[in-house]
Formats: structure tokens, sequence, C-alpha cells
């Protein structure tokens, strides 16, 4: 009697047999994922769950005390305290994004030379954890912006902040395509781990979080723009505050940015699985 299977394994034979269709097949598995990295992390803490708020407040805090009362840098009329938030909250979940994928095979290398299933799916569980901490974040943003504005603060949300789910939509497509990129690297150069954290330090200054677009000249302005992250804190902090620049054409640079990124990393994942634990 013949049998049949409900799965069968072959080999990637093709650069483009990406077979993303699986991802929904182990959907369970990515729920797995995600409490098995929100327990990893915060296991033996004392904080736990705190470290959510701790982290974007004392950011602000530092920010509005260097850059908004030392350096004097302007933040459109707006409150520093909510301007400089505004622009961490985006900026943290795209770190964490780009921190937690870029080390995808080094961190599941035991679990991933024992048993089979698509190697996307640890990847997008990070990004979907990280997701968790977005939340909490904005939520205490929201708490602050309503504190701002019964105080009589000249800030105002307009119809740009219903954009704000597919903005953190292509937040987490460009950091999941740049972690990725980066997680692929990193099976054979070890020492590209090393610079992630220092290239993302970087990364945030040539992105408006702690300055406004607004108040660069207009080459400076271009050159800002075409960084993919900038366009999108940008219109973040314009949707919820209601003042700075609203550059809906480099937004679209952005998003053939992120779309190419994105498959980009996925077509170098797929390479690099094959045969990763040769080299890992």
């Amino acid at each position: 009697m013949e049998k049949k299977w409900t799965t069968i394994i072959v080999p990637k034979r093709k650069l483009l047999d990406l077979r993303l269709w699986e991802l929904w097949q182990y959907r369970d598995l990515i729920w797995l994922f995600i409490k098995r990295d929100f327990s990893t992390k915060y296991k033996q803490t004392i904080l736990g769950p705190l470290w959510f708020v701790i982290q974007p407040l004392f950011t602000t805090l530092m920010q509005t005390f260097v850059f908004g009362n030392i350096a004097k840098l302007p933040t459109d009329g707006l409150p520093q305290f909510l301007f400089y938030m505004a622009g961490n909250v985006p900026w943290l979940y795209f770190s964490l994004c780009l921190s937690g994928t870029s080390n995808t095979f080094v961190n599941n290398s035991g679990v991933f030379g024992k048993v089979y299933f698509p190697r996307l799916t640890a990847p997008i569980a990070t990004v979907i954890s990280s997701g968790l901490n977005l939340l909490i974040q904005f939520a205490m943003f929201m708490g602050f912006f309503l504190y701002f504005l019964c105080r009589g603060s000249d800030i105002r949300i307009t119809w740009i902040a219903a954009l704000t789910p597919l903005l953190i939509i292509q937040i987490a497509m460009l950091g999941l395509g740049f972690g990725i990129i980066i997680s692929s690297l990193t099976t054979k150069y070890r020492d590209l781990q090393a610079l992630v954290a220092f290239g993302v330090s970087l990364w945030m200054y040539a992105t408006p979080v702690i300055y406004g677009a607004s108040t660069l000249s207009p080459k400076l302005f271009t050159v800002i723009m075409l960084n993919p992250m900038s366009p999108i804190i940008e219109l973040m902090r314009y949707g919820w505050l209601g003042s700075g620049t609203t550059p809906f054409f480099y937004w679209g640079i952005s998003w053939i940015t992120t779309a190419v990124v994105l498959f980009l990393g996925v077509v170098l994942f797929n390479k690099v699985e094959k045969n990763f634990m040769d080299t890992v």
C-alpha cells in the first residue's frame, strides 16, 4: 500500500527557491520562538519587562538634557521631551529588530543543526517579539502625549497618524532585511557582530531622532532623507505631534529601498542556510 506523506523534505536547488509558504505552515513554531525570546531575555532579571519602559524613558531624559538644554537644538516648536520620545520609540524598535535578527544563525546554531524547519521563522519571531516592546513604549508615549496636551502644549494629531501601522510594518521589514543580511555574513565573518551595535549608534545620528529635518540645509536634507529610516521618523513625528516635515517623495524611495533590502536579505539567507553549519 502506498503511503501518503504530509511533508516531503527535499534540498533547495535554486537560489530563488524561497518556499515562503512554509512560514505559514510553521506559524505555531513562530509563536513558540516568541515565547522563548521573551522568557530568556528577562529571566533572572530584577526589573524584567519594566526595561521596556526604562530604556526609552531614560534615553529620552538624557537626550532632553544634553541636546535640548545644553546643545539647544531646535525641536520644531514641540515640547523637547515629546519630540525626542517620538523619535526614540520607532528607532528603538528598528534597532531591536536589526540587532536581534543579526545573530540568527549564531544564536540558533544548536537548534538549526538538529531538526529541519524554515530558518526564517527565527528572525521573524524576533521581529514580532520586539513589537511587544514597541506596543508598551508607544502606550507610554501616548500617556505623555495626553499629559502635555492637558497642559496646553501646541501639539496635535494629524491624518498622517493613520499611517502608523504601515510605518511600523516598514520598520519591521527594514530591520528584518538588514538583520538577516548581517546574520548571513557573520556565519563566515564573525567580527561583523562587533560592528552592529556601533553601526546602529552611528546610524541614529544620520536619522532625525535628536534633531528635526526641517532645520537642515536643502542639500543635507536630501542626503539625510535618502536614509530609509529618516522619512519614517519624520512622518511618525508629524502624524502624532503635528510639526516637522512630510517627506512623501522620500518615503516612496524608502519603500523601494526596504523592498530591495528585504528581498536581497531573504535570498542571501536562503543561500547561506544550506551549508552554514560548516562555517558557524
